[in-house]
């Protein structure tokens, strides 16, 4: 094996005496983190190509929410079920969607998705103190808008529109 002064062993001894590893998997040191041309590009089509299918797939999502339509109307409780200040959970649109309705005063409901925009932890109404909190990471929300205040999340909690019909609270989609 004829190798020159690039190729030496970091350990500096001849390659006869080196062990049977690196006689058969020789790196060299110089050129160990040479990328190629062709690497690079190969590496760059791959990379684009996944933002591409990413791109192609929030599409179709879209496509296919926007056919799904509007969420249906929902009875989530009784008025009289739930006292100034209180609050209650339900799910809203399906089973796997947990929510959170809050009774400010006589007439005004909120409704939020119970999802905390950071990791998904679920959020808990601190009506006292006007806020949601986030147990995981100690995010804020404010209660009425449903904004971040503080902590790691950055987005607001998805609101529910809410119908009073006589004594039943509905839920009525997304504001």
């Amino acid at each position: 094996m004829n190798q020159d002064h690039r190729d030496s062993a970091p350990d500096g001894r001849p390659w006869p005496e080196q062990p049977r590893w690196r006689r058969d998997f020789p790196i060299r040191v110089d050129t160990d983190e040479y990328v190629s041309r062709r690497d690079f590009t190969s590496f760059m089509v791959l990379i684009s190509g996944a933002f591409a299918c990413g791109q192609l797939w929030i599409v179709a999502e879209n496509a296919w929410r926007a056919r799904r339509g509007k969420p249906p109307l929902a009875e989530i409780a009784r008025l009289s079920d739930l006292p100034v200040g209180g609050s209650i959970a339900f799910h809203y649109p399906t089973e796997h969607d947990p929510c959170v309705l809050v009774r400010l005063e006589e007439r005004k409901l909120l409704a939020y998705d119970q999802s905390c925009t950071h990791l998904s932890c679920p959020v808990i109404p601190r009506v006292a103190e006007g806020r949601f909190e986030c147990p995981c990471h100690r995010g804020s929300f404010d209660l009425e808008s449903g904004r971040p205040i503080a902590g790691p999340p950055r987005r607001p909690l998805a609101r529910i529109r809410i119908d009073v019909v006589g004594d039943k609270v509905l839920a009525n989609g997304y504001a």
